[in-house]
Protein backbone atom coordinates (compact mmCIF):
# COMPACT_ATOMS: atom_id res chain seq x y z
CA UNK A 1 0.00 0.00 0.00
CA UNK A 2 1.27 3.45 -0.88
CA UNK A 3 1.61 5.97 1.87
CA UNK A 4 0.36 9.55 1.73
CA UNK A 5 3.72 10.98 0.69
CA UNK A 6 4.00 8.57 -2.26
CA UNK A 7 0.54 9.54 -3.49
CA UNK A 8 1.31 13.26 -3.17
CA UNK A 9 4.61 12.73 -5.02
CA UNK A 10 2.70 11.02 -7.84
CA UNK A 11 0.18 13.88 -7.99
CA UNK A 12 2.81 16.62 -7.96
CA UNK A 13 4.96 14.90 -10.60
CA UNK A 14 2.06 14.46 -13.06
CA UNK A 15 2.18 17.09 -15.78
CA UNK A 16 0.75 17.79 -19.22
CA UNK A 17 3.23 16.14 -21.56
CA UNK A 18 3.37 17.46 -25.10
CA UNK A 19 6.23 15.47 -26.59
CA UNK A 20 6.14 11.70 -27.07
CA UNK A 21 8.40 8.97 -28.36
CA UNK A 22 7.03 6.59 -30.96
CA UNK A 23 7.34 3.67 -28.51
CA UNK A 24 4.13 1.65 -28.31
CA UNK A 25 2.25 1.66 -24.99
CA UNK A 26 2.05 -1.92 -23.74
CA UNK A 27 -1.43 -3.46 -23.67
CA UNK A 28 -1.20 -4.35 -19.96
CA UNK A 29 -0.37 -0.75 -19.03
CA UNK A 30 -3.10 0.63 -21.26
CA UNK A 31 -5.65 -1.73 -19.74
CA UNK A 32 -4.72 -0.59 -16.20
CA UNK A 33 -4.97 3.06 -17.27
CA UNK A 34 -8.46 2.48 -18.68
CA UNK A 35 -9.47 0.50 -15.61
CA UNK A 36 -8.45 3.44 -13.40
CA UNK A 37 -10.92 5.60 -15.33
CA UNK A 38 -13.61 2.96 -15.21
CA UNK A 39 -13.24 2.62 -11.44
CA UNK A 40 -13.67 6.36 -10.80
CA UNK A 41 -16.47 7.34 -8.46
CA UNK A 42 -19.50 9.05 -9.94
CA UNK A 43 -22.68 10.65 -8.63
CA UNK A 44 -25.19 7.88 -7.84
CA UNK A 45 -22.78 5.47 -9.54
CA UNK A 46 -24.00 6.80 -12.91
CA UNK A 47 -20.67 6.18 -14.71
CA UNK A 48 -21.68 8.66 -17.44
CA UNK A 49 -18.78 7.93 -19.78
CA UNK A 50 -17.54 5.85 -22.62
CA UNK A 51 -13.81 5.65 -23.29
CA UNK A 52 -12.80 5.21 -26.90
CA UNK A 53 -9.20 3.97 -27.11
CA UNK A 54 -7.54 4.95 -30.38
CA UNK A 55 -4.31 3.15 -31.25
CA UNK A 56 -4.58 2.99 -35.05
CA UNK A 57 -1.85 5.39 -36.27
CA UNK A 58 -3.87 6.66 -39.24
CA UNK A 59 -6.85 7.41 -37.02
CA UNK A 60 -4.56 9.10 -34.46
CA UNK A 61 -3.39 11.45 -37.24
CA UNK A 62 -6.98 12.28 -38.22
CA UNK A 63 -7.90 12.97 -34.59
CA UNK A 64 -4.77 15.10 -34.25
CA UNK A 65 -5.99 17.14 -37.21
CA UNK A 66 -9.37 17.59 -35.49
CA UNK A 67 -7.60 18.77 -32.33
CA UNK A 68 -5.14 21.19 -33.89
CA UNK A 69 -5.53 24.89 -34.43
CA UNK A 70 -2.71 25.74 -36.81
CA UNK A 71 -3.31 29.49 -36.79
CA UNK A 72 -2.63 29.73 -33.08
CA UNK A 73 -0.28 26.75 -32.85
CA UNK A 74 -2.52 24.78 -30.50
CA UNK A 75 -2.25 21.01 -30.03
CA UNK A 76 0.23 20.37 -32.84
CA UNK A 77 1.84 17.68 -30.64
CA UNK A 78 -1.23 15.40 -30.65
CA UNK A 79 -0.05 13.53 -33.75
CA UNK A 80 3.00 12.25 -31.79
CA UNK A 81 0.89 10.38 -29.24
CA UNK A 82 0.69 6.63 -29.85
CA UNK A 83 -2.64 6.47 -27.99
CA UNK A 84 -5.56 8.86 -27.80
CA UNK A 85 -8.44 8.35 -25.40
CA UNK A 86 -11.67 10.03 -26.37
CA UNK A 87 -14.11 10.57 -23.53
CA UNK A 88 -17.76 10.66 -24.52
CA UNK A 89 -20.44 11.75 -22.08
CA UNK A 90 -23.22 9.21 -21.71
CA UNK A 91 -26.61 9.80 -20.14
CA UNK A 92 -26.57 9.66 -16.35
CA UNK A 93 -28.82 7.27 -14.47
CA UNK A 94 -32.14 8.54 -13.15
CA UNK A 95 -30.91 9.26 -9.59
CA UNK A 96 -28.01 11.37 -10.83
CA UNK A 97 -30.21 13.15 -13.37
CA UNK A 98 -32.83 14.02 -10.74
CA UNK A 99 -30.13 15.24 -8.34
CA UNK A 100 -28.57 17.36 -11.08
CA UNK A 101 -31.94 18.96 -11.84
CA UNK A 102 -32.74 19.66 -8.18
CA UNK A 103 -29.27 21.03 -7.38
CA UNK A 104 -28.71 22.71 -10.75
CA UNK A 105 -25.34 20.96 -11.21
CA UNK A 106 -24.24 18.77 -14.06
CA UNK A 107 -22.73 15.94 -12.05
CA UNK A 108 -21.80 14.05 -15.22
CA UNK A 109 -19.16 16.67 -16.06
CA UNK A 110 -17.74 16.43 -12.55
CA UNK A 111 -17.71 12.63 -12.86
CA UNK A 112 -15.86 12.82 -16.18
CA UNK A 113 -13.30 15.12 -14.59
CA UNK A 114 -12.69 12.62 -11.80
CA UNK A 115 -12.34 9.72 -14.25
CA UNK A 116 -9.97 11.79 -16.39
CA UNK A 117 -7.67 12.52 -13.47
CA UNK A 118 -7.72 8.86 -12.43
CA UNK A 119 -6.59 8.00 -15.97
CA UNK A 120 -3.80 10.57 -15.93
CA UNK A 121 -2.52 9.54 -12.49
CA UNK A 122 -2.53 5.85 -13.43
CA UNK A 123 -0.69 6.74 -16.63
CA UNK A 124 1.96 8.57 -14.60
CA UNK A 125 2.27 5.58 -12.26
CA UNK A 126 2.81 3.38 -15.35
CA UNK A 127 5.55 5.70 -16.67
CA UNK A 128 3.25 7.05 -19.40
CA UNK A 129 2.83 10.75 -20.12
CA UNK A 130 -0.55 12.35 -20.71
CA UNK A 131 -2.21 15.59 -21.71
CA UNK A 132 -5.89 16.47 -21.33
CA UNK A 133 -7.31 18.33 -24.31
CA UNK A 134 -10.59 20.18 -24.55
CA UNK A 135 -9.97 22.06 -27.81
CA UNK A 136 -11.09 19.99 -30.81
CA UNK A 137 -13.62 19.82 -33.62
CA UNK A 138 -16.31 17.76 -31.92
CA UNK A 139 -18.34 17.25 -35.08
CA UNK A 140 -15.32 15.83 -36.91
CA UNK A 141 -14.48 13.53 -33.97
CA UNK A 142 -18.03 12.22 -33.97
CA UNK A 143 -17.75 11.48 -37.69
CA UNK A 144 -14.30 9.85 -37.42
CA UNK A 145 -15.30 7.58 -34.52
CA UNK A 146 -18.95 6.87 -35.34
CA UNK A 147 -20.21 8.69 -32.24
CA UNK A 148 -23.95 9.43 -32.34
CA UNK A 149 -24.97 13.09 -32.68
CA UNK A 150 -26.87 12.78 -29.41
CA UNK A 151 -23.59 12.25 -27.51
CA UNK A 152 -21.04 14.87 -26.41
CA UNK A 153 -17.32 14.40 -26.78
CA UNK A 154 -16.02 16.11 -23.65
CA UNK A 155 -12.27 15.52 -23.65
CA UNK A 156 -9.44 13.73 -25.33
CA UNK A 157 -6.32 12.52 -23.56
CA UNK A 158 -3.03 11.87 -25.31
CA UNK A 159 -0.96 9.00 -23.90
CA UNK A 160 2.58 7.93 -24.65
CA UNK A 161 6.12 7.68 -23.39
CA UNK A 162 7.01 11.27 -22.67
CA UNK A 163 10.05 13.03 -24.01
CA UNK A 164 9.10 16.20 -22.10
CA UNK A 165 11.35 17.54 -19.39
CA UNK A 166 9.90 17.40 -15.89
CA UNK A 167 8.77 20.95 -15.10
CA UNK A 168 8.46 22.62 -11.74
CA UNK A 169 4.84 23.05 -10.71
CA UNK A 170 3.74 26.65 -10.54
CA UNK A 171 0.70 27.17 -8.41
CA UNK A 172 -0.91 30.10 -6.66
CA UNK A 173 0.20 30.48 -3.04
CA UNK A 174 -1.77 28.62 -0.36
CA UNK A 175 -3.26 31.80 1.06
CA UNK A 176 -4.95 32.51 -2.30
CA UNK A 177 -6.47 29.07 -2.72
CA UNK A 178 -6.97 27.56 0.75
CA UNK A 179 -8.85 28.77 3.83
CA UNK A 180 -10.15 27.04 6.91
CA UNK A 181 -13.60 27.45 8.45
CA UNK A 182 -14.56 30.50 6.34
CA UNK A 183 -14.02 31.93 2.89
Amino acid sequence: MLDGKNILDLITSRQSDRKYSDRRVETEKLERIIEAGRMAPSACNAQPWKFIVVTDSELVLKIAEAASAKLIGMNSFVAQAPVILVIVREKPNMSSKVGATIKNKDYSLIDIGIATENICLQAKAEGIGSCIIGWFDERLLRKLLGIPKSKRVELIITLGYSLSEQREKRRKPDEETVSYNKY
